[in-house]
């Protein structure tokens, strides 16, 4: 018996199109591996909500609320590369509130491997200049965990 074929979400790819996304964000709704269009990070910033999204212009810097490709769970700076089975749709500024985060972590943990998540998150605190997640005052060592893992 053969496979069902994927069933694709209504008009999916076509909404990605009109955006101004193409790639493999594109061919993923075209398979049916993406399910609708909203924003996939595990924080979203968006103040009109996760499934809000504002036309990408063929031209850089795209705009906060352009839908982007987010290099997942291997980023590109991690030798990642974009593919159905690594990426995600997120904001253009989810994206970089996350990968900013995450260099940040990953710097502090290259100058001293030892330091515990605990002590980064006591480190972040005092600098100001990593802002903590939505919905938390500041930085603790789970929020770190989940910051530098996702």
């Amino acid at each position: 018996m053969a496979a069902a074929k994927p069933q694709r979400s209504p008009n999916l790819a076509d909404q990605l199109r009109a955006r101004g996304v193409g790639g493999v964000l594109v061919k993923m709704a075209e398979h049916g591996q993406l399910l609708a269009l909203r924003c996939e990070m595990p924080t979203c910033y968006c103040r009109e909500g996760r499934r809000y999204f504002e036309d990408r212009p063929k031209t850089t810097p795209f705009p906060d609320w352009a839908p982007n490709a987010d290099h997942y769970p291997k980023r590109k700076m991690d030798r990642g590369h974009l593919d159905p089975r690594n990426v995600r749709l997120a904001h253009v500024y989810c994206n970089n509130m996350d990968d900013g985060r995450r260099k940040r972590i990953r710097r502090i943990l290259e100058k001293d491997p030892t330091l515990s998540f605990k002590a980064i998150a006591e480190a972040l605190n005092r600098k100001k200049k990593t802002i903590a997640p939505p919905g938390a005052e500041s930085w603790t060592a789970r929020l770190v965990r989940k910051a530098y893992v996702s």
